[in-house]
């Protein structure tokens, strides 16, 4: 999968959260290796991702401290990161509008 804004994961990890670092760039590295034909191929390496809806996936990162919203564009092979946060900050989101 070829994922879109990882300027966003290093933003992340750079505004205060480096203990994300390393979670996010493993994150990063499988999914960049991955190929995904439907949220079931993500549930099957992500069995507590949570599928929002035919594109939206939110996946638990560092032990489940953060969450990121991803949008995922089967046909095109493409993830796009929409939302890095703590648990807080994605409880105040409507992750159906990212």
């Amino acid at each position: 999968m070829r994922i879109i804004a990882r300027k966003t994961l290093q933003d992340f990890w750079e505004a205060g959260h480096a203990d994300a670092e390393q979670p996010l760039r493993a994150w990063f590295a499988e999914v960049s290796r991955a190929v995904w034909r439907t949220t079931v191929d993500i549930k099957a390496r992500y069995p507590h991702a949570s599928i929002i809806d035919a594109e939206r996936v939110v996946f638990n990162i560092g032990g489940n401290k953060y969450r990121l919203v991803a949008k995922v564009w089967f046909a095109g092979q493409a993830v796009y990161v929409k939302f890095v946060g703590t648990h807080r900050e994605y409880d105040a989101i409507d992750v159906s509008k990212l």
